[in-house]
């Protein structure tokens, strides 16, 4: 399978482009059965402005996934759903309604998905599940990635409603997107808080083809040296993966050392307005 993957959002944009950023990701699979989409950035401002200056148009899409709940992937879906046609099937874990909250300020906020699950079941066909699920023929969500050997992309002070407390958010609901090209797998992720190394062991174990590429946000903004160290060297070892496209919440540090160690032909940055091609000649 060809595929066909554009950024529509992202903290950066491509230079010279008219493209809007934000605080968000969203991507575009374009596949020879019809388009899918990964997230919705952070506000439907952004999002509606970019997928038409980019000349995308919603009304095809197929499919939508969200890698997880936080306001940065699930924001722009109030804006999105009356561009989409009805019926649309959303894939994400079955933890993505888990309330969700930061107190980051030092004031409890909350930054979970903005709608619940009578407004999601009245707009799309949802599909919440652990298992991998299939948006097309080629697109897959990992599912649930428990094993989680490597360090996570965790933050401190984020939390779960947890009874009448609160506890850490242990981000059960973090999947990435799997689509299968002539080339490889790709792996498309929304924050990685599963871990960069646990998600791609994950896709590994489960999907059995080697990865090919990387793209999205890492959540290595706050890796530290030696965590920047072991990520490095492991994908050093990876054989067969030829590009990471870093960008979202993978941070300049991170983006830097894996540079140095892998070169700069593999490790690159994917601002919004970024297209990537992969198929029997990528």
């Amino acid at each position: 399978m060809n595929a066909r993957i554009t950024c529509v959002v992202d903290n950066a944009v491509r230079q010279t482009s008219h493209l809007w950023g934000e605080h968000g990701l969203a991507f575009w699979i374009a596949t020879e059965s019809g388009p899918a989409l990964l997230d919705t950035g952070q506000s439907g401002t952004v999002l509606l402005h970019n997928l038409d200056e980019l000349h995308l148009d919603a009304a095809e899409l197929k499919a939508l996934a969200l890698s997880h709940a936080h306001y940065d992937h699930t924001g722009g879906l109030p804006a999105l759903v009356g561009r989409l046609a009805p019926g649309l099937p959303l894939y994400a874990n079955s933890d993505l309604l888990q309330e969700r909250f930061s107190q980051s300020t030092g004031q409890r906020r909350f930054i979970g998905i903005s709608v619940d699950a009578a407004w999601l079941s009245a707009h799309f066909v949802v599909h919440l599940d652990d298992a991998p699920q299939q948006l097309l023929p080629g697109v897959w969500t990992t599912g649930a990635i428990t094993e989680r050997p490597y360090p996570g992309g965790y933050v401190p002070r984020q939390e779960i409603r947890a009874g009448e407390d609160y506890a850490p958010d242990p981000y059960r609901d973090d999947l990435s997107l799997v689509v299968e090209s002539d080339s490889g797998l790709v792996v498309l992720c929304g924050c990685c808080h599963a871990g960069l190394l646990n998600t791609l062991t994950h896709v590994q174990r489960v999907f059995g083809q080697p990865i090919v590429a990387v793209a999205g946000g890492t959540h290595l903004i706050s890796a530290d040296a030696a965590t920047l160290k072991t990520v490095a060297q492991t994908l050093t070892g990876w054989g067969g993966l030829r590009r990471l496209y870093l960008n979202h919440c993978s941070g300049e540090e991170a983006f830097v050392a894996l540079r140095q160690t892998l070169g700069s032909d593999v490790v690159r940055p994917c601002p919004a307005g970024t297209v990537l091609e992969w198929g029997a000649a990528a």
